[in-house]
């Protein structure tokens, strides 16, 4: 792959093969929003409060300290991300983590913080 001749670059092949293989701009374009959205502290902490259980938006708030409202807006952008969803229970939204792959993303945000 790296064209000793050519100073160490990669050879024009390889360029084209790595060009080839690389997502398309929109898809690499929402990776980057769903990155974005993670990229919010409080975000990070509800989306850790739910981690383990499934919570209202009352619980989340007084977890957190925040208003109702506060975490209610936020809960509306983690859920337009995909992140979260919801289920009613009465007249309560009872909240959690939208799948299995959100629990690993912070699963392995946490493990490489933590190294």
């Amino acid at each position: 792959m790296i064209d000793e001749k050519n100073n160490g670059n990669i050879d024009p092949a390889s360029i084209e093969e790595l060009r080839q293989s690389l997502p398309e701009d929109e898809i690499l374009y929402d990776l980057s929003e769903l990155f974005r959205v993670f990229g919010d502290t409080t975000r990070i902490k509800i989306l850790y409060t739910l981690f383990e259980s499934e919570l209202c938006v009352n619980d989340i708030a007084q977890l957190l300290g925040m208003t109702q409202s506060s975490v209610s807006h936020q809960l509306r952008i983690l859920k337009s991300a995909k992140l979260v969803k919801f289920k009613r229970d009465g007249k309560q939204m009872i909240y959690s983590l939208d799948d299995d792959h959100v629990r690993s993303m912070i699963s392995l945000g946490l493990e490489h913080t933590e190294e």
